[in-house]
């Protein structure tokens, strides 16, 4: 199956829950690669690489996240070029 790439924002309560982590043992449980961070203006951002069902699986997890988020938005979109990617990383703040 053809590999994509998707980047997500993630809305809402999504900082100081356990976020970053749980998305990467999702991404780790899916087999997808990519990584993810906090950004400054609250959110988190997710780059994700792997087969499309795996992906949409990814994307359906992020609506709800861990027990203490609260998403109130989540907005992906396609990469036409994507970095090489190995693992799944949790980066600090951009």
């Amino acid at each position: 199956m053809m590999e994509k790439c998707i980047r997500c924002i993630v809305a809402g309560r999504v900082q100081g829950v356990f976020f970053r982590e749980s998305t990467r043992r999702k991404a780790d449980e899916l087999g997808v690669t990519g990584w993810v961070r906090n950004c400054r203006d609250g959110t988190v951002e997710v780059l994700a690489s792997g087969d499309s069902t795996a992906l949409a699986a990814l994307r359906t997890w992020l609506v709800t996240g861990p027990p203490h988020a609260r998403v109130t938005a989540v907005n992906c979109v396609e990469q036409p070029d994507h970095e090489s990617l190995t693992g799944f990383v949790v980066h600090a703040t951009d």
